[in-house]
């Protein structure tokens, strides 16, 4: 059950004048576990009672439900740029940033996933796949030169 209908129960019971103890011991007998708890319920039943129609919470200030804000994003991605090897715990040391705030700006912002403790681009350009042909080639070169 939401918020919203035990809400609309609490309203209804209070209008029909009964108390909040009551209003609770029914919500208890009908929800089981999910019942709110009986301040909720006398507080919920105070608020109608003094005249409050909406049944839905009053917007809150507070922390943001995101952190994707520009600086914290630029802030991520100079951490990359200096050490494309960073670890999540890397990042998380030098920007103080939430593991999940900096998971969302690595694959959401800036399309990237962690190949081999290296960030990289989920889709890369041709340019970018023929530089990388490039470079395994000059590498097993080198590997077979050495043998």
């Amino acid at each position: 059950m939401s918020n919203e209908y035990n809400r609309y129960c609490i309203k209804i019971r209070t209008i029909l004048g009964i108390n909040p103890k009551t209003i609770h011991e029914e919500l208890a007998t009908a929800l089981r576990l999910k019942v709110p708890s009986y301040p909720t319920v006398a507080e919920w039943a105070k608020c109608f009672r003094e005249g409050r129609e909406d049944v839905n919470d009053d917007p809150r200030s507070g922390r943001p439900v995101s952190e994707l804000t520009d600086e914290n994003i630029e802030l991520v991605q100079e951490v990359i740029n200096n050490d494309s090897h960073s670890t999540y715990d890397d990042i998380i040391a030098e920007t103080s940033l939430s593991h999940g705030t900096i998971a969302r700006i690595i694959h959401d912002c800036f399309k990237m996933k962690k190949i081999t403790s290296r960030l990289v681009l989920h889709q890369l350009t041709d340019e970018q796949k023929q530089e990388r042909v490039k470079f395994c080639r000059e590498n097993l070169a080198k590997l077979r030169n050495g043998l």
